[in-house]
This record gives structure tokens, sequence and C-alpha cells, in this order.
């Protein structure tokens, strides 16, 4: 009588726990960089002062209870919750979307940026009740645009990355 042979089992990769690993350390690099930079600049500076770098740059300690651009800034304070709450469920969407496509750099590269930026101004939100900028650009001393900080970098960079990504997956 012949013996059948079992088939050889299986083995797959649980890869989507172990593959969020880079996207995530890098998200927290960003939330280090940012809170760091944060800590020391409201260290040296008093609130609005500033120091002039280059004839086009400054750095100066301001603090923004809104969103980008101040938007809503001028809010009873609602706007802290809100934007709170808001950090932490894109965060969570981006750590749902990074499982699906943790194969994909670019994608989860620019999905980390905005995630570490978004983390890092919910921290300021929470421990001070707004976030701390410092990085003023302005020409010829006239045109200020709105000051930043890491954490806005960071977004702004994973913006564009994002959309970099969805224009090479376009042109496919």
């Amino acid at each position: 009588m012949a013996s059948k042979k079992s088939p050889k089992p299986v083995v797959r990769s649980s890869s989507s726990g172990n593959s969020l690993i880079p996207w995530l350390g890098l998200a927290t690099i960003i939330i280090l960089l940012d809170q760091v930079s944060k800590i020391t600049i409201t260290r040296l500076f008093a609130y609005a002062e500033t120091l002039a770098v280059t004839s086009f740059f400054n750095l100066t300690l301001v603090y923004n209870k809104g969103a980008a651009f101040s938007f809503l800034a001028q809010e009873s304070g609602w706007q802290r919750y809100f934007f709170t709450a808001l950090g932490l469920i894109a965060s969570a969407y981006i750590i749902y979307l990074m499982r699906q496509h943790s194969t994909q750099k670019l994608f989860c590269t620019a999905l980390a940026l905005i995630m570490g930026g978004a983390l890092g101004n919910v921290i300021d939100r929470l421990l001070y009740g707004h976030v701390i900028d410092f990085l003023d650009f302005h020409y010829l001393e006239t045109y200020h645009f709105p000051a930043f900080n890491l954490a806005d970098s960071a977004i702004c960079l994973g913006a564009a990355l994002f959309i970099l990504d969805e224009l090479r997956r376009v042109k496919k």
C-alpha cells in the first residue's frame, strides 16, 4: 500500500505587524525631533522674542491655538479638542493604511511623516493648549509667512510625497 505524504505546512509570515516598525519608527523620530526643538526654543526665547538668522529667516517663539495659518485661533477654545481629536483619528487611520500598504515605501514614508507631524502638534495641544511655532520666513521684513515648526514641515513634506506617489501611480 502506498502511503500518502502529508502536505507541508504553509508558512505565512505575519508581516503586517513587523512591516509597520520602520514607518512607526520614522514617525517617532519626527515626534522626538519636533518636541526637542520646541523644548529648546521655549527655554531659549521669551514669547514673541525674535532672532534674525538670515535676511529672510528668523527664529521667533509664537503660539498657535488654531490650525494651519492660525485658522480658528481666535475661537473660544473648542478648537483645541477638535484638532487634538482630528490628529488622533487621522493617526489611527494612517496606521490602518500603512498596514494595508506596508510594502509601498514612498506611500508609507509620506504617511509616517504626516502622522509624526500630526502627533507632534497633538502633544503640544495636550500639554500646553496651543502649538509652539518658531520658524519665521519673510520677504524684506514686510511679508512674513506664518510661523511654523518641524511637525508642520514633516506634514508638508509628507503631503508632497503623497502627491508624488499618487502621480507616479497614475502614470503606471
